[in-house]
């Protein structure tokens, strides 16, 4: 089917891959230790912890004028360095500075690898192969990202094959919050060419289960503690989106953008319509939709760019994906502490989940999230990063 490329491949992929990449065992963490070209200002030791038995640690990887942290709590992205318009090294990822941080945030998705289903399940219930299943709920009457313990927190298995590479993988076990199927999912981060961060997601089960993965980076690319983001350009390659409800749950329609604040087929700053009277906006509390991508092909799409105002910082966004949650920060409120010292202020960060539409589960016109045994879940997203023209 059109998004889930992934479902499409031969299940002796899936066992091929699984067979030499066994996500049930402890994976290797051959890291190579050398000095990162920024001074980050991140301790190691501040993110060396035992948590459930497993122990955790910050990771590194770089390429000439981009450079990346981890720390495998999550698989979370820590920080993201790459050039301004100036030539200055900035972080436009925010983020906190040791796991103990990351595990007290009042804001739990920081950077982290989201699962098994990213985004939000209605009343946290759905029915599949003639059962019902209930996921905890952890957002007012639904499930968000997962349930109460998400993908963003357990403690991910490791390896570092090179420099530009990292590869997280995690067992989750049948039940585990209530999702049917033992799942085994690796998740390989890395560098590729033109100071691009590439995100590829694997899946396998026994059952068959709904999987939705994604990254939930928030960023300012005038970097971590620069203030509001409300003066960044955007555009999003989307003709459509998928209007919610008070609880953020979608009808399960699409809504045409144009004539709408929510036309970013063109540039617009995130602030520049935000506060216009309209009740999409009203239920998000600001920006926090799903947007239908113009996908021509099962290949990558050119889903959205974004520019920081001051930094001229620009990233473009490209999936395999069909869908693809904008998020304005709404519900930053202050209460944690950024790496830099700063506060996570209400909207001074933003996020770009690539991922199958929201409460998919329950939608029937929406594109299936449905992983069945024997197939391979295989879905690939990527940030890129350059100065505006």
């Amino acid at each position: 089917m059109k998004g889930l490329k992934h479902i499409a491949v031969a299940a002796l992929l899936s066992l091929t891959f699984f067979a030499c990449n066994d996500a049930k065992k402890p994976v290797e963490t051959v890291q190579e230790e050398s000095k990162p070209m920024v001074d980050t200002h991140l301790k190691k030791e501040d993110f060396e912890a035992t948590i459930n038995d497993k122990n955790t640690s910050l990771y590194f990887i770089e390429d000439n004028n981009i450079m990346v942290a981890f720390t495998n709590y999550g698989a979370r992205i820590v920080g993201l360095w790459v050039p301004d318009k100036d030539g200055n090294m900035t972080d436009v990822v925010v983020g906190v500075n040791s796991v103990e941080g990351f595990q007290n945030s009042t804001e739990p998705y920081f950077g982290g690898t989201i699962g098994r289903v990213g985004n939000r399940i209605a009343k946290g219930t759905f029915s599949l192969e003639g059962e019902t299943y209930h996921i905890p709920l952890n957002n007012g009457a639904n499930s968000l990202h997962g349930g109460t313990k998400g993908f963003q927190d357990i403690v991910w298995d490791v390896a570092q094959p090179n420099k530009k590479t990292l590869v997280f993988t995690y067992h989750s076990p049948d039940g585990e919050e209530g999702f049917p199927g033992n799942l085994d999912v690796e998740v390989t981060y890395s560098i590729t060419a033109n100071n691009t961060l590439q995100m590829q997601y694997k899946a396998v089960t026994d059952k068959a289960t709904p999987v939705n993965l994604t990254n939930h980076a928030f960023f300012n690319l005038n970097g971590e503690g620069s203030g509001t983001i409300l003066n960044h350009n955007v555009m999003i390659n989307a003709d459509a989106f998928t209007p919610v409800d008070e609880g953020l749950i979608p009808f399960g329609t699409l809504k045409e953008v144009a004539n709408t604040p929510f036309d970013f087929t063109t540039f617009h700053t995130i602030g520049e319509r935000i506060k216009t009277e309209n009740e999409q906006l009203k239920n998000g509390v600001g920006y926090d939709h799903n947007f239908a991508l113009n996908t021509t092909s099962k290949d990558m799409t050119h889903a959205a760019t974004v520019v920081g105002d001051k930094s001229g910082i620009e990233m473009k966004v490209y999936t395999e994906e069909p869908g693809l949650q904008f998020y304005s920060g709404n519900f930053m409120q202050g209460k944690n502490t950024f790496k830099s010292g700063a506060k996570d202020e209400f909207r001074t960060a933003f996020a770009m989940e690539t991922q199958h539409f929201p409460d998919a589960v329950n939608q029937p016109d929406f594109e299936s999230i449905i992983l069945q045994p024997g197939k391979t879940y295989l879905t690939t997203s990527t940030y890129q990063f350059s100065i505006a023209k």
